[in-house]
């Protein structure tokens, strides 16, 4: 018996070892994994068309729309993507084909993604304060402001996501909204001289509130000037101009008679209003008209004149500008309508030494402040600026 024992356990023992020593089994062949992106049917219209693969290569790709176009598109020199060379764009239905390869060979996968139809495109123009179109690497004063006109209302919020300002060297600044289809840019403080702004607007694809996207991208980059400062104070009864801070040039002015009058049925006010202009255009010479602005040319305080060396700093007709039969008055006595005054050779000079963007400070006059539709984006407070943010 203790024989047939000891054999027994030296067959146990041989068993197990055999067990030990058994091989794994070989894990089955992985097929390759093809993903979509967009993944979801509907597709955003600023989003490229792209396919992704996993264990494996990429042999093929087709992404058609509606009418059998091919979008096109490149792979990665891995073969393990593809991206379309353009975004998807509006109102397609497109369909997608891949076939990638693994280790269990060919592997081929579809997908259908629709992308939006507006029922409204909208624009932006992007401007300075003078209304005019920015143009790259065009120079602007300290006082500059970024205008964006959209060419119908916008949902603010949406909208704001998709306005950036750029400035070298970097400044606070923030939004300010007008109403649903104008917002203002500024810093909170004047540029530095020499600074760089640049605009952009990345509307193609953005939804932009009840149906409307944003029809395309925009980018501009303008640069800003030497400090012209220029300070209308009405107790001096001068205007005294600053570059880089040091006073270059004085002129005697003659600012807004002051008062006011009712034509029409309208309230007339013939003050120059306190508060920080910027320039806004020049024009030699310009036919001032006050009937333009509701007072009749035959009416006791009413004008029709040619005007030369005119720089205008408000959208309702306020400018710096000669008049050599107020000479006498200018630097003791106010009698204008509302622009200032002052001499031909002074005009010529500070006409010629403006650009649109220098600032124009107007002190201690009557009447009421600079209103924001007037031009006097730099009058509001800086908090209250802020909260005129669409975003907070």
């Amino acid at each position: 018996m203790a024989i047939r024992r000891r054999v027994l356990l030296i067959g146990l023992a041989g068993g197990l070892g055999a067990a030990g020593c058994a091989r794994e089994p070989a894990a089955p062949p992985t097929p390759a994994v093809i993903r979509f992106e967009p993944a979801a049917h509907e597709a955003g219209a600023r989003q490229p068309g792209v396919v992704r693969v996993s264990e494996g290569t990429l042999r093929s790709v087709e992404w058609i729309d509606e009418t059998g176009r091919a979008l096109p598109g490149a792979a990665a020199p891995d073969q393990r993507s593809w991206t379309s060379s353009e975004p998807l764009g509006y109102g397609h239905t497109y369909t997608a084909k891949a076939v990638a390869h693994g280790e269990t060979g060919a592997v081929t996968a579809t997908t259908t993604c629709v992308t939006p139809t507006p029922d409204q495109l909208i624009d932006v123009s992007l401007r300075s304060a003078t209304m005019v179109e920015l143009a790259e690497n065009d120079t602007y004063g300290v006082g500059f402001v970024v205008v964006a006109h959209f060419d119908a209302p916008v949902d603010r919020a949406a909208a704001q996501g998709c306005l950036k300002v750029l400035t070298e060297p970097a400044v606070p600044g923030g939004w300010y909204w007008l109403d649903d289809r104008n917002a203002h840019w500024r810093p909170e403080r004047y540029y530095a001289p020499g600074s760089r702004v640049t605009v952009s607007a990345e509307l193609f694809g953005a939804a932009l509130g009840t149906g409307s996207y944003g029809a395309r991208d925009q980018r501009v980059s303008v640069l800003i000037g030497p400090a012209h400062v220029a300070i209308a104070d009405d107790d001096t009864k001068m205007i005294d101009v600053f570059e880089n801070g040091n006073l270059i040039r004085s002129m005697p002015t003659s600012m807004g008679m002051g008062g006011t009058s009712v034509v029409g049925g309208r309230v007339l006010s013939f003050w120059t209003r306190p508060g920080t202009y910027t320039v806004l255009d020049r024009q030699d010479p310009v036919i001032m008209d006050s009937s333009s602005y509701g007072l009749p040319v035959n009416s006791g305080l009413g004008y029709r004149s040619t005007i030369h060396h005119a720089v205008r700093i408000s959208h309702d007709g306020i400018f710096v500008h000669a008049l050599a039969q107020s000479v006498w008055a200018q630097g003791n006595t106010n009698v204008s309508h509302g622009c200032l005054n002052i001499s031909p050779e002074d005009a010529a000079w500070f006409f010629d030494y403006v650009i649109p963007g220098d600032v124009v400070e107007v002190r201690n006059t009557g009447g009421d402040p600079l209103d924001i539709w007037q031009n006097g984006d730099w009058g509001i407070p800086w908090p209250e600026w802020l909260r005129g943010s669409a975003r907070g």
